[in-house]
């Protein structure tokens, strides 16, 4: 159990200090390298490494269990040339680590590897090596580095990436001739990325921001730093203005926790996509959020390394100023780490989970949730009288820990759907899904009355008034699974109604005829004659579920749907691998070469590569000449999305009256 508090403690401390780390020009390990030649056909590789004080990197023989050792990949080693022995390393330190509880094996100031080869092709005129190690300061970075060592004294030639003519055709054919694409990038729908929706994510924060407040490792916190402020700042003007300068260091330290994510905006426009639809990355937050959830039930405590928080609050006793308030500030996220790190986790699951901008909705989010922290502490200076206002601690902390518990759960269960719906595995089908969180919502309800649980708790008017609130909620999911009334409150978290127990005539929304190949589509809809709406979306595509059950599911939008245009479903997170006969190498224009080995890598690269475009949903209008009927749309209302098939339809009309003249 301590090591996986250990690496839960790494994943939320490596955020902070990546960033630190990314934002600076000077790198923490500098390279060189160097070929000495023994003979004719032996050479001796070597690779220095010159460390940041206080940064170290892992040897190559540090034990499992901790830190990734470092690893070296000689492409070509047993065809042109072969390796002579292992890689040598200079001397290396060990020490245990607390984090991970074993002993680890690392340079510190500089590291030397050696690899001699001997040539048995004489045509081999370079060395390529890929590097994989991490640098680490308390935390760790990991790195991938190439390095080429020619041989015989020649420049190296770093070889342009080629694909085979075959991949060259395929790769063709995703690309398609679009007519009047200018009309596509206009304005049109609402999205997520929109400032509406980062409000949206902004009060989520905050409501769990004001969520962990009512934690017992926060409220406690509330009445004794505020005092600290007033009584011992030899003015009252001044207390409250360190109280202040304190809730503004909170808010940055969870706003700062969200900056790393950003880094991902330089690498492919399908990665974040990826990620989040990634199989086992799911099962994996299914079961961090299962072991988060069974925290606040009380089986055990989740903690960062006691050290931290030891160290924060020297360093702040020890400077003092605004930069001691810091620490203390930062010593408050660690020590309410126990209660604040499965919110947080929540948090990073929600805005995972929604589309658009991971790193925006996720700095936004964290921001509400600093906002809500901070807002007591700074209000409470401001107006000391009311902490004589303030609840006591007591039993009602520990159901506000119980009652998060059920919801971490509820969320729980989202990402091991998100893993059953990409995966295909047919085990979580959307009845089994309503069933479980009907269980999960009628086990709070049932606590938060008083029948179940510890005896002897206190029924207060505002528990009584939530439990009744969870009822009435047990009761919708009830008349949801059984299909009295449509759930549309939940829409985008359960499975789609399509993906059921029950057999269904086809797999596609609402039971509409769609394609999803878009060769085939085309080829009906040419056909008979009948526009297309391409329809880019995704298995565990939240917002995909809230168009399609509550905007396609309105019996104007549905009728034009059903019966006056052809919809091409292209679900870009399919992790269906594709037939051998059909993979291939893709090559985008600046030279970077994507192996499209899946159904969604396919449908991903052709939404990117036709309409500059990588998140779902995304919709477009078509004629069969490949027309570009109306601008691409989102997330929209029912009145803006069905103006905007009206308007497609109109301009297909018009479209094909000029062709008959």
């Amino acid at each position: 159990m301590g090591k996986l508090r250990g690496v839960l403690a790494v994943l939320f401390a490596f955020m902070a200090t990546f960033t630190v780390a990314a934002q600076t020009d000077e790198s923490p390990v500098v390279w060189s390298q160097e070929v000495n030649q023994i003979s004719d056909t032996e050479f001796e590789l070597i690779l220095t490494a010159d460390i940041m004080k206080g940064w170290h990197v892992y040897s190559q023989h540090t034990p499992s269990g901790g830190a990734l050792p470092t690893e070296f990949t000689y492409e070509g080693a047993g065809e042109g040339y072969e390796l002579l022995g292992p890689t040598e390393e200079s001397e290396t330190e060990t020490a245990y680590s607390d984090i991970f509880e074993i002993d680890e094996t690392f340079f510190k100031d500089n590291a030397r590897f050696r690899q001699k080869i001997r040539i048995t092709d004489a045509e081999v005129r370079q060395v390529k090596l890929d590097l994989f190690y991490q640098v680490c300061k308390e935390v760790c970075i990991p790195v991938e580095e190439t390095f080429y060592f020619p041989l015989y004294g020649q420049e190296v030639v770093i070889e342009e990436a080629t694909i085979d003519e075959r991949s060259l055709a395929m790769g063709e054919s995703l690309n398609i001739d679009l007519k009047n694409q200018k009309l596509l990038n206009q304005s049109n729908g609402e999205s997520l990325e929109g400032s509406g929706g980062l409000w949206v994510i902004f009060g989520l924060g905050f409501l769990g921001g004001l969520l962990a407040l009512l934690t017992p490792c926060v409220f406690p916190m509330i009445p004794l730093t505020v005092s600290f402020f007033t009584k011992h700042s030899q003015k009252k003007s001044k207390g409250i203005m360190n109280a202040l300068l304190y809730g503004f260091f909170i808010v940055l330290i969870y706003f700062l926790l969200s900056l790393p994510f950003h880094l991902f905006d330089s690498v492919d426009s399908q990665i974040l996509n990826t990620i989040a639809t990634n199989v086992w990355l799911n099962v994996f937050f299914f079961l961090i959020f299962v072991f988060f959830a069974f925290s606040f039930f009380g089986y055990y405590e989740l903690t960062l390394p006691s050290s931290w928080a030891n160290k924060m609050d020297a360093a702040s006793a020890k400077v003092g100023g605004g930069l001691g308030i810091f620490f203390m500030a930062l010593t408050l996220a660690i020590v309410s780490f126990s209660c604040t790190g499965p919110i947080l986790g929540g948090l990073l699951g929600s805005t995972a989970l929604a589309e658009g901008d991971v790193a925006t909705n996720l700095s936004a989010g964290m921001l509400g949730f600093g906002v809500a922290l901070a807002l007591p502490f700074a209000l409470f200076a401001l107006f000391p009288a009311w902490l004589n206002s303030l609840p006591k601690s007591g039993g009602w902390m520990t159901t506000v820990k119980v009652v998060l518990g059920f919801l971490e759960l509820g969320l729980a269960l989202k990402f091991l759907s998100n893993a059953d719906l990409v995966g295909n595995w047919g085990i979580l089908k959307r009845e089994i899904f309503l069933a479980i969180w009907l269980v999960l919502s009628l086990g709070m309800t049932l606590y938060l009355l008083g029948i179940v649980g510890p005896k002897g708790q206190k029924k207060s008017a505002t528990r009584i008034a939530f439990g009744l609130i969870s009822a009435a909620f047990t009761l919708y999911l009830a008349l949801g699974l059984f299909k009295v009334t449509p759930l549309k409150l939940l829409s985008g978290f359960p499975p789609p109604e399509f993906y059921s127990v029950m057999e269904q005539e086809n797999d596609c929304p609402l039971g509409i005829d769609c394609y999803k190949d878009f060769e085939d589509g085309l080829a009906y809809a040419r056909k008979v004659n009948k526009p297309i709406l391409l329809d880019f979306t995704g298995w565990a595509c939240v917002n995909c579920r809230k168009m399609e059950e509550n905007v396609w599911s309105d019996p104007a939008i549905y009728d034009i749907l059903n019966e006056d245009v052809v919809l091409i479903s292209l679900y870009v997170d399919d992790r269906k691998e594709l037939k051998e006969s059909e993979k291939f190498s893709y090559k985008y224009d600046s030279g970077r070469v994507k192996e499209i080995e899946t159904i969604g890598q396919k449908w991903g690269t052709f939404q990117t590569v036709n309409f500059g475009a990588a998140s779902q949903p995304y919709y477009v209008l078509l004629s069969p000449s490949l027309e570009v009927l109306a601008p691409s749309i989102q997330n929209s209302d029912i009145p803006t999305y069905l103006d905007w098939l009206q308007l497609g339809l109109m301009n297909f009309e018009e479209e094909a009256v000029m062709l008959e003249d």
